[in-house]
């Protein structure tokens, strides 16, 4: 163990017919949020009307210096 830069993220909570619009990656894009709860997201193509199963969506939050990593398990970084 030792301090080092560590990147946070935070789940998404998006809920059902909200539209969003993912910036890069493989899934970026418009997409139409059919379905939601705290296991998967079930999204849909606004062009093709194909819809995807996912896990729940991150996004960063801030990035430290000098954090403890790893982490003890359930604590949460200072």
């Amino acid at each position: 163990m030792g301090k080092h830069r560590v990147a946070f993220f935070r789940t998404y909570r998006v809920r059902p017919g909200q539209k969003i619009h993912i910036l890069d990656g493989p899934r970026r894009g418009d997409w139409e949020v059919v379905a939601a709860d705290e296991r998967a997201v079930r999204v849909r193509c606004p062009i093709s009307g194909r819809e995807f199963d996912w896990k729940p969506l991150c996004h960063f939050v801030e990035e430290r210096d000098g954090v403890e990593w790893p982490s003890v398990e359930g604590e949460t970084p200072a």
